[in-house]
Formats: structure tokens, C-alpha cells, sequence
């Protein structure tokens, strides 16, 4: 079973609040979703080619199409904040 120490460390470094009951919540959601990948890794799968694709069908693609987007003035508008003339964004890293 997963900590609820790691849980909480994991929630931090990616700035996720739990309520104490979506903590127990997603503790036993993780637990068993690490239980089920541990079963997958026990499957034989020697002699299995790796499949890529489910199918071999292909999306016919189309043609880019350049087109004049939005100015940097109404972008930044938009913007919750700016600075210097660019986005302003929370840090994402400690």
C-alpha cells in the first residue's frame, strides 16, 4: 500500500489539494492501480511482436493552412498577468 505521507509529498510537488477523505480515496485508487500493473508485469509475453498501433488503419491528414492568428497585444490582454510584455506564470518548479 502507498504511504499517505508519499501521497501527500506527490500532491505537493504537483500543487494538488486533497480533502482528508480524497486523500484516503486516492490512496486506495493508486494502491490499486500499482496491484494491477505489478499483475501485467508477471504476463509472458515472450514471442509477442510489440504492437504499435490497435490497427492498421491511417486518418487521411490535411493540408496546414497558415492563417494570421491573434496580435501579441490581444494576447496579452488575455492575459491574467503580465510582465514586460509577457505571460506571468506561478512557478513551476521549487
Amino acid at each position: 500500500m502507498v504511504s499517505i505521507d508519499y501521497i501527500r509529498y506527490i500532491s505537493e510537488i504537483c500543487k494538488i489539494k486533497f480533502t482528508d477523505d480524497e486523500l484516503e480515496d486516492f490512496i486506495q485508487q493508486f494502491t490499486g492501480i500499482i496491484e494491477y500493473v505489478d499483475k501485467l508485469k508477471e504476463v509472458n509475453t515472450e514471442g509477442v511482436v510489440p504492437t504499435y498501433f490497435v490497427n492498421s488503419n491511417t486518418q487521411p491528414l490535411r493540408e496546414d493552412v497558415i492563417r494570421d492568428g491573434l496580435s501579441k497585444e490581444d494576447v496579452i490582454r488575455n492575459a491574467p498577468e503580465e510582465e514586460y510584455g509577457y505571460f506571468k506564470l506561478l512557478n513551476v518548479m521549487d
